[in-house]
């Protein structure tokens, strides 16, 4: 049997997740105290030492707020310590990029970045926005380093390779999911996904664990082919935090 789970951490080359709806009861990811606890205990195993929550800031869906995130953290940061649980939790945030956000960039409102300013964002699954350009261009003129969520889940980037490179000519950083490699989307989110390795288009590898079954299906995606072809040393979140 696959030793991924049993009581000692596997070796993994990925020190840090910075993708994680970890934090329970403000977004779509976990439901409770207890199913964070959960999914604590299995990022330990797994190996990691360091998770950066980054739940959803999506208008009239997610109206959370630096303040919300902050406290919803030192909350399960506390239950950490309760429960002998030896994991180093951050947060940050996840931004749709709607008008909203476009608004608050436009007005230097601070966002939650994550290790100096990198900005995680992410759009519609079926059409970039029409201030996509323009909102990137916002962001990076106020200092913050853009990480383009999952960019192979985007149903508008599938058979669209062109767009992801001009996207990296625009100054994005790009963060793949990790079980986008195992199959779990859909193959063509895989295959994209198998592509961006192929060509060394990663920044960043997140987990976008939303619950304990995400974290279960770890052990498919260390068993993929597309994850032995990761050149770890570029993944920024392998190096030290």
């Amino acid at each position: 049997m696959f030793s991924l789970f049993k009581n000692k951490p596997i070796e993994n080359p990925l020190k840090w997740d910075m993708h994680n709806h970890i934090l329970f009861g403000i977004d779509d990811g976990s439901k409770s105290i207890e199913n964070s606890l959960q999914m604590a205990t299995q990022f330990v195993k797994l190996g990691y030492k360091k998770i950066i929550a980054t739940p959803h800031i999506m208008s009239y869906h997610y109206d959370n707020t630096p303040k919300i995130i902050e406290c919803r953290r030192n909350e399960l940061n506390r239950a950490f310590e309760t429960n002998g649980i030896e994991l180093e939790i951050d947060f940050a945030a996840e931004y749709y990029m709607d008008e909203v956000l476009l608004s608050q960039v436009k007005n230097n409102i601070p966002l939650l970045s994550f290790q100096g300013k990198n900005l995680l964002i992410e759009t519609s699954f079926m059409s970039k926005p029409v201030f996509f350009n323009e909102l990137i261009f916002d962001l990076k003129m106020q200092g913050y380093l853009p990480v383009y969520a999952h960019p192979e889940r985007y149903v508008y980037l599938h058979n669209n390779y062109e767009e992801i490179e001009q996207s990296i000519e625009l100054g994005l950083k790009l963060q793949i999911n990790l079980l986008s490699l195992s199959g779990y989307y859909s193959p063509m989110v895989k295959k994209t996904a198998e592509w961006m390795i192929s060509k060394g288009y990663y920044d960043f590898l997140g987990t976008d664990a939303h619950s304990t079954a995400h974290l279960d299906l770890m052990k498919d995606v260390y068993k993929s082919k597309a994850f032995s072809k990761i050149d770890f040393g570029k993944v920024e979140n392998c190096k030290d935090f």
